[in-house]
């Protein structure tokens, strides 16, 4: 017996040593990718790109894997090209996982490699192409993989250089209980005119009382004890207001002013039902002395009409792109977002799809199920405003094009907007006047004004 169980132990050895040699012999042999990589995140119709921002998320690339058919980690780099064919191919980043992300700045420098600027003054475009891909490779870049190439549309916001355009911001400004609260935010902005002295603010207004100071401080203020539209210092000059959009003219050679009711915005099948709901405003651009509106349109037509009302309003019979007052002058829509500008001194005007920064959260349309985003217009280049905004007790986001591809937030309460988690912005009931500002060096800056 004991020579049995012997025996058998010898022949279990055996056969144990032959199948850890016969494991040994075992070599797993990588195959051509069944699967190649394919991006799973979207992409932007266009991005844009200023100094400011460069510590932002430009764009954040996330793949699925690459079959090789073995059990083995994979190798990823995302690879840059500046003349799209990557035979001058740069690496990125590297990962074994299935994200890299690209700041801003990084995007910038591709952008000036590529032979874009943001400088007027430059014969350089500020528009362009950026050339993406990913590689995956197992080992030392054995049978690598790739994606398909990728392109991303970018622009680089031309600088405002001492007003660059038109005309410039004025020292005097709006305060009081109409506007700002009597400060409680900066005062409403005047620009200089083509007649010297001669300035104007278009400003909508509250319920209150207004007055004109010099560099948002009491230092030289002005307004109106005789209501006579001439500016004085006396006591108790409060001006009275009643709510309403304005422009608001001062001719600082002899003090004289007015108030009229002014504004100018889109109607139509295409925005609004012809009148169901406001008319989207225009703000005034004073770089290039136009208006702008950043609105989502619907298929149908617009045209645009002043003072939400009937007695004044353009459309285009010709499709000319210039303004006039003939029969059948509906201007057809398309939907999408849109930048469009009117230029009241020859009449012209564009619409050109543009992205549209907007409002979103419990505390404005419940994050989006109540209708669309509070659109904002970007009224000089990165710089993007709204006023009369109604916002109501709870959370609020700026987010792009009414999706959530690009959103912003403020997780750390710095009044610098990021794209951090827990980034949602508190926000209490009452009427604002809200902006972004891009171009600011410390990053991307916002304001809410309670009014």
């Amino acid at each position: 017996m004991k020579n049995i169980k012997i025996l058998s132990l010898l022949l279990l050895a055996i056969i144990g040593f032959n199948a850890c040699d016969q494991d040994d012999d075992l070599v797993f042999t990588a195959q051509e990718p069944t699967d190649g990589i394919v991006f799973s995140n979207s992409f932007l119709d266009e991005y844009v790109l200023t100094v400011a921002a460069s510590n932002n998320l430009g764009e954040r690339f996330t793949w699925k894997d690459a079959n090789f058919g073995v059990p083995t980690n994979v190798t990823y780099e995302l690879e840059n090209s500046i003349i799209g064919d990557f035979t001058d191919v740069t690496t990125v980043g590297t990962t074994d996982g299935n994200e890299l992300a690209v700041t801003i700045g990084k995007m910038l420098e591709f952008a000036t490699a590529a032979g874009l600027d943001n400088d007027p003054n430059t014969d350089l475009p500020n528009t362009g192409t950026l050339y993406f891909r990913v590689k995956g490779f197992i080992g030392t870049e054995g049978l690598p993989t790739y994606s398909a190439i990728q392109e991303l549309n970018v622009v680089l916001p031309e600088e405002v250089v001492g007003g660059g355009g038109a005309f410039e911001i004025a020292s005097w400004g709006v305060v009081g209980s109409g506007y700002n609260n009597w400060g409680a935010f900066a005062d409403g902005k005047f620009y200089t005119t083509a007649t010297p002295g001669v300035i104007v603010s278009y400003v909508n207004l509250l319920d209150g009382e207004i007055k004109f100071r010099e560099n948002n401080a009491w230092d030289n203020s002005l307004g109106d004890a005789n209501n006579d539209g001439i500016l004085d210092t006396d006591a108790d000059n409060n001006i009275a207001v009643t709510a309403g959009d304005y422009k608001i003219t001062i001719d600082t050679n002899d003090n004289a002013y007015t108030i009229e009711p002014f504004s100018w915005g889109v109607v139509g099948s295409g925005f609004n039902d012809w009148g169901a709901t406001p008319d989207a405003k225009f703000y005034y651009d004073y770089t290039t002395d136009t208006f702008k509106a950043g609105v989502q349109l619907l298929d149908g037509e617009i045209k645009f009409r002043m003072n939400n009302a009937w007695d004044v309003s353009f459309g285009d019979a010709n499709a000319d792109g210039i303004l006039d007052t003939d029969a059948d002058n509906n201007i057809a829509s398309t939907a999408g977002h849109y930048l469009i500008t009117i230029n009241l001194n020859d009449n012209s005007y564009t619409i050109e799809e543009s992205n549209v920064y907007g409002v979103v959260g419990s505390g404005y349309n419940d994050w989006g199920g109540a209708g669309p985003d509070a659109s904002l217009t970007e009224i000089q280049p990165g710089v993007w405003f709204a006023e009369n905004i109604t916002l109501l007790d709870g959370e609020i986001k700026f987010r792009q094009n009414n999706t959530w591809d690009v959103s912003y937030g403020d997780a750390t309460g710095d009044n610098i907007l990021d794209t951090d988690a827990d980034n949602n912005i508190a926000s209490e009931a009452g009427n604002y006047v809200i902006s972004i500002d891009f171009n600011d060096a410390e990053g991307i800056k916002y304001s809410i004004g309670k009014r």
